[in-house]
Formats: structure tokens, sequence, C-alpha cells
């Protein structure tokens, strides 16, 4: 027993000894308010993480399936507007207390379901964010393909049964798996930055990738001799179906961003001043990603007249232009555009699970470790299963959302109206949608509990707030203020100003400006 006690402790973070382990839960290094040095955010920083969050794959196609609905190209891209621009301001709510008090996702969530309660909030998210992390690679993988076939076509050739060692069961094969296991592979030496210094890899995204897109889409247009049919293609919904599509397709795009208002603490922590995570992030998501699909639209529609079919994935379409013996010129700009979508919001994404499973076990963990153990679990669960379907997995991503807006909805209460509250709240958000989430898995509910569960954000969000202010008017509990007031009880301000004085002055610094 006592080498295998030798070998948990060389395991163990940095703490102070002689803690039990639910001691060891209250706080490490990494839940500690961010020190000074470390608050680095500028809102050009923000708004370059949201550009680089919003130009992927996914964001490209998220108006296909709401013109495969029956609305025209300019419906839909209004629902995209719509729905980022109401995620923004949900999202820019809850990073406030981040903002202020620089603590992350799981010391604010801490304060509204208490210390173990927030522990299934925590676990929620983590879940999720290590889903999107496998999700995010397999996608990654699928770039790799294309830019490996740009530069060596005999690629191809490990698809087939003579050099392919992959059984059927496993629902990939050699190629696949390689391109996979090659972006999983590269990605891991990222995980061991900082936080903070994550924000370097986002610098270049506001000029790279909307100059990439750009030409892409004149590349397209040029190939297809003009911008093609989707533009002329008139709706085919009027009236309340048109109205409920159009909410549909909005709540899809809030459903998209659900998880990063959870945990929006968790960046808007390193900001530099609180104003810093504000209007660059309020105005930055929607315009971001209303620029990155109005491009998915005119690139698919282009593809429409050169392919006879539209190709709403980005990669699929590089793909075929890789078909049929293509020219140099051809191959090199598959591989270039290719390689601005590879990293960016694989990276956003896999920054998210760092705080939250360092905090599921601060005793043997701290973000690092964190973010291995979550390529771990992306490898793991085989990933490329989910994608095989999508609109299976969107679904599942929209009915997740259910969850994380309950949790979300009385973080926000909890802030700027009451100090504490109860899980009655969270249950209730939950709740409310209990029926239509068992409708979207195939089952005959009321049409009202479907218009309900269409609404799953909102109604979440609001019933779990409401109902948790009203426990708290009713069973007030000690040390709700009266006033709403923002004071940062860190003490780092004072350290700081302490030591820029004895800088000032001449004396040694211990901290680098």
């Amino acid at each position: 027993m006592g080498l295998v006690n030798r070998i948990v402790r060389s395991f163990e973070v940095t703490h102070e000894p002689n803690l039990t382990i639910a001691e060891q839960l209250v706080t490490n290094d990494d839940l500690l308010p961010v020190e000074p040095v470390k608050r680095t955010w500028r809102a050009y920083n923000y708004i370059a993480f949201w550009t680089a969050d919003t130009f992927n794959i996914n964001m490209w196609m998220i108006v296909s399936s709401m013109i495969q609905l029956g609305m025209s190209w300019w419906q839909a891209w209004i629902c995209v507007w719509l729905g980022y621009g109401i995620a923004a301001p949900f999202l820019v709510l809850n990073a406030r207390p981040g903002a202020i008090f620089h603590v992350m996702f799981p010391i604010v969530n801490r304060t509204s379901f208490g210390m173990f309660g927030s522990l299934w909030c925590v676990f929620n998210r983590a879940a999720m964010a290590c889903i999107w992390y496998g999700v995010q690679a397999s996608i990654g993988g699928s770039c790799v393909l294309v830019m490996l076939r740009a530069m060596w076509p005999s690629i191809n050739d490990l698809r087939w049964a003579i050099a392919n060692s992959m059984s059927a069961s496993s629902g990939t094969d050699t190629r696949d798996f390689l391109c996979f296991f090659l972006f999983w592979l590269i990605s891991l030496p990222i995980i061991w930055f900082p936080v903070h210094k994550v924000r370097h890899f986002f610098l270049v995204t506001p000029i790279l990738m909307p100059i990439a897109s750009i030409t892409f889409l004149i590349w397209c247009i040029m190939k297809a001799h003009g911008i093609g049919p989707i533009i002329h293609q008139p709706s085919t919904l009027h009236g309340s179906k048109l109205g409920w599509a159009m909410v549909v397709s909005s709540m899809s795009c809030i459903s998209n961003e659900v998880t990063l208002i959870t945990n929006a603490p968790d960046f808007a922590s390193r900001a530099r001043t609180p104003s810093a995570a504000l209007h660059s992030q309020l105005f930055a998501i929607p315009l971001s990603a209303a620029f990155v699909s109005l491009i998915g639209i005119l690139v698919s529609s282009s593809s429409q007249a050169i392919y006879g079919t539209a190709i709403w994935s980005p990669i699929e379409l590089l793909g075929n232009f890789l078909n049929d013996n293509p020219s140099k010129a051809t191959r090199f700009g598959s591989a270039g555009c290719d390689l601005t979508a590879l990293f960016p919001r694989f990276i956003v994404r896999m920054s998210a699970v760092y705080s939250e499973l360092t905090y599921l076990r601060s005793g043997m963990q701290n973000i690092r470790r964190g973010g291995y153990i979550a390529a771990t679990v992306g490898l793991a669960m085989c990933p490329w299963n989910l994608l095989k379907n999508s609109n299976e997995f969107t679904s599942y991503l929209s009915a997740y959302s259910v969850f994380l807006s309950s949790i979300a909805g009385v973080m926000v209460t909890e802030y700027y109206i009451v100090r504490k509250g109860q899980y009655t709240a969270y249950i209730s958000g939950i709740l409310i949608n209990a029926v239509g989430f068992a409708g979207a898995t195939g089952q005959t509910v009321p049409l009202p509990a479907t218009r309900i569960y269409e609404l799953s954000f909102f109604t979440g969000f609001g019933v779990s707030a409401i109902v948790y202010w009203a426990l708290n008017r009713v069973f007030p509990v000690i040390g709700t203020a009266d006033t709403f007031e923002e004071i940062d009880v860190s003490g780092y301000e004072h350290e700081f100003v302490h030591t820029r004085q004895a800088y000032q002055k001449g004396l040694r610094c211990p901290i680098h400006w």
C-alpha cells in the first residue's frame, strides 16, 4: 500500500498538506481568481476568438437545413442574424461575473448551486465539451484528408479492401482513421499552452479566414460561370408554417452556442478590463456568423451550377475539386483553403473543457491535465459514428441545450437579481421541455408541447430564472444584497497596486510587465 500511496501522491497537483478530498474540491491554483498578469485578453482578442469560432464547417452549413425546410436564402439568413443576435446578449450577461471577479465557470456556478450541487452542472458542461472535442477532431480529420489528397493523391488507395485493415463494425476505414488520428495527435501540443496564452492562436484569424473564404467564393463562381440557382429559389413556406420554421431555425442557432453561453465566465475571467468582454462579444458573434453563413450560401449555390446538386460541406466540395486528375493549381488552392479551416474552432472548443474537468477532481487535475483527459475521451468515443447522421446529431445538440439553458438561467438570475437559489429552479427549467423532448425522440405528443420544446432555450432559461427568483423572494437567504454592487474581493488589486508602486520606486518587482 505504501508504494501505491506514493504513486498516487506523485500524480497529485500542488496543494496545502493534510487536506481531505472534500477540502481539495474547494480550490486549487487553477480555480483561484486569475492573477492580474494573466488578464491579457483585450477586445480584439475576443473578436478574434469569435471569428475563429464561427469560421467552421457547421456554421458554413447551418443554412442548408433551413433551405431544405422550404425557406428562401434570405429568410434563412435572417434566422442566422436573429439566432446569434439573441445568443450574444445572453452570453455577455453570463460572462459578466467572470470579467468582474476573474473567476471561471465552476466557481460562478458554485455560488448558485452550492459546493457539491455545482458538480452536476460542471459534469454536464464537461461531458458536452468532451463530445465536442471528439466531433471537432473528426471534422479536422476530414480536413487532413483533403490536404493529404492534394499532396499525395494515392492516399485514397487506403480506402479499398486491399489496403483497409479496419473492420466494418468500427464505422471507419484505414484512410479516414489515419487522418483523424493525425489531427488528434497534432492537437495534443496545443493543450500544453495555458488559457491566457491561447489567444495568440486567434490573432491571424480575423485577417486570414475572411480572405480565404472570399477567395474560395470567387473560385467557385468562376468555375460555375455564375452565382448558381439557390439565390433565385423562392420560399415554398407561407403563413404560420413559415413563421414556425424561422423560429425553429433561429433556435437551432442559439442551441449551437448554448455550451459557450453556459461557460462564458471561463474566457471572460482573462479579460484585461470588464468592458473588453462586453461590446466586442456582443457584436462579433452575430456579425461573424452572418458573414460565414452568407459565404456558405453563395458557395453552395455555385456548387449546384457546377455539379447539378448543392454541396453544402466545403470539405466535400474541395474533395470533388480533387477528383478527375486536378491541376497543380487546383491541388494547391484546395490545400490552402482547407488549411485555414483546420484548427481555429477546434482550439475554441478545446479550451472550453479545461476548467470543468479541473473542478471535478481538483486534487489530481489541473487545467492542462483536464485538456488531455478530454483528448483521451474524444479518441475513445469514436466520434465519426456520431456524425454518420448529421440530423440525429443536430437533434441531440438541441436536446442537450435544455439542460444547459436551465443552468444558465439560474446563474444569470443569481448574479443580477438574487444571491443564492435551489435545484428546484433548475429542474423546473428541464420539466417544462420534458414532453416536447419525448416528441423529439419519436413519441407522439401534443402540438403545444412541441412548440414549447422548439423554444427550449427561452423556456428553459426563463422558467428556471423565474422559479429561482420567486423561491428567493419567498425564502430569502442570509447575505442577499439590497443593492447591485460589483466588488472584486480577490485581493489581487491591492497587491497589484503595491507592486506597481514598488516598481516605480526602483525596487525589485516579481511581476513582469
